[in-house]
């Protein structure tokens, strides 16, 4: 798992505290989604907007610009149910920052979900994620890129541990992100099988259908 946080450009500062009610409004929240919102989220607040504007990166209807939320949890974490609500709610790529207090010493991890904007409601993958991390960690520039899809697709690249690979376009980075999760959800489930199995020859054919998933995972990064 990659432990990174990248230095926002100052530039791109926008500060701007959301309530709560906001996703209410444009998402799809439930009496139970919006008893998670209260007891998970202390605040959201939207820091950064990476936009033409602010860093002179050309955009495009697919990426008009990349919003940077900061998530502070009452508890431990704030779940992907959660995120997705924000998510769903805003017309725009979000990478998340979630903040807590992990004993007396603020944590971070940055995640994100890649997001396709169209007709309709947004499609969004499943959610990928740094590790926890000292809020102070030494923050890296952004990666090097041209255009505002550009830069979002170098955000993505080391959460969802996917190579972008040349001349490659968001929607193919989008298929094998989808490809990537459902692999590794297919590696945990017989993982878990082998670990459970007696018989011998099972055992046996679990492994080879393991080793396959493993090789066509390591083709899609």
């Amino acid at each position: 798992m990659t432990d990174l946080l990248y230095q926002w450009p100052s530039a791109a500062h926008f500060g701007r505290r959301v309530p709560k009610e906001k996703f209410y409004e444009h998402a799809s929240v439930n009496s139970a989604l919006r008893e998670k919102f209260i007891s998970e989220v202390d605040r959201v607040i939207w820091a950064y907007d990476l936009a033409q504007a602010s860093i002179n990166l050309e955009s495009t209807a697919e990426v008009p610009d990349i919003a940077i939320f900061q998530v502070d949890t009452k508890g431990t974490d704030v779940s992907e149910q959660v995120l997705g609500a924000i998510d769903k709610s805003i017309p725009r790529p979000i990478i998340f920052e979630v903040n807590r207090d992990d004993a007396g010493v603020r944590a971070t991890r940055m995640v994100a979900a890649h997001k396709q904007l169209g007709a309709g409601a947004p499609k969004i993958s499943q959610y990928f994620s740094t590790g926890w991390q000292p809020a102070d960690t030494e923050r890296q520039p952004l990666p090097t890129a041209i255009t505002l899809p550009a830069l979002y697709a170098a955000l993505l690249e080391p959460l969802a541990d996917v190579e972008v690979r040349p001349g490659e376009g968001m929607s193919e980075v989008a298929d094998r992100l989808k490809t990537v999760g459902k692999l590794e959800r297919e590696i945990k489930t017989l993982e878990r099988k082998l670990r459970t199995e007696k018989q011998f020859n099972r055992k046996v054919e679990l492994r080879r259908t393991l080793k396959t998933k493993q090789a066509q995972l390591e083709q899609q990064r």
